[in-house]
């Protein structure tokens, strides 16, 4: 059951204002704040689904969401996590497309949905809106690339120290101010970002937190040796 919501305004929400809704002047801000419709989905609720037409798009407020693909034999491989912020369903609403991906929240989340209409007229009426936008596809697709090269020629035991920090990375720009940044991902979910089985997720883990690279504590990972999983990663230093 999708749950809508009231009051929440973008001003209020620092990581989708600064990033897109900023260059809006206060008419056209109230406009969208009233326009926009706030849903919030349970932990594993689908958000939309491969296939179906989009009418417009969401703007993760609170939360973790997951965009994935079903394969021919009932695999789920996640091509991308969102956090606060982040834009969902961009592509499709652009190209006019069905949807290509399905999409789920991690957790409980917060998201408002943005009708295409409105979305296609701030583009047309404001170039920096619509610069932030170019910006996010040009990320995006320099990430797909990253990962496609990642996943065609890397190990699993490189790929899963290339995601712990790449996660790491995102879950502490949710949140700079705590003092240690854990990832609070099953291991479901991480073996469906990297392309493996649990069991395997499972055994380097082992592995890497007897190197003392990271510590587990029930679900929640902390990395403890970057640099050294940075080597592992053969990312640059």
């Amino acid at each position: 059951m999708i749950k809508r919501l009231k009051e929440t305004f973008c001003e209020q929400c620092p990581e989708g204002y600064q990033s897109f809704f900023h260059t809006l002047d206060k008419a056209d801000l109230q406009y969208i704040n009233e326009q926009k419709r706030p849903h919030w989905f349970k932990k594993g609720e689908l958000i939309f689904e491969e296939g179906k037409k989009p009418q417009g798009l969401y703007c993760l407020r609170e939360g973790k969401v997951k965009v994935f693909k079903n394969s021919f034999d009932g695999r789920e491989q996640i091509t991308r996590i969102l956090f606060p912020g982040e834009l969902l369903g961009l592509k499709a609403v652009l190209s006019g497309n069905v949807y290509s991906v399905s999409s789920a929240a991690l957790e409980e989340s917060v998201l408002c949905f943005i009708n295409k209409t409105d979305f296609f007229q701030l583009m047309l009426k404001y170039p920096e809106f619509s610069r932030a936008i170019v910006i996010l596809l040009s990320k995006l697709l320099e990430q797909a690339e990253f990962r496609m090269i990642s996943l065609a020629y890397k190990p699993v035991r490189e790929r899963l120290a290339e995601t712990l920090l790449f996660l790491n990375h995102s879950f502490h720009s949710v949140a700079p101010s705590y003092p240690r940044t854990y990832l609070n991902v099953t291991r479901q979910d991480i073996a469906n970002i990297i392309g493996t089985a649990p069991e395997t997720v499972i055994r380097f883990l082992s592995e890497f937190k007897e190197s003392k690279l990271i510590e587990i504590k029930g679900r929640k990972i902390f990395l403890t040796n970057i640099r050294r999983l940075r080597q592992i990663a053969n990312l640059p230093a």
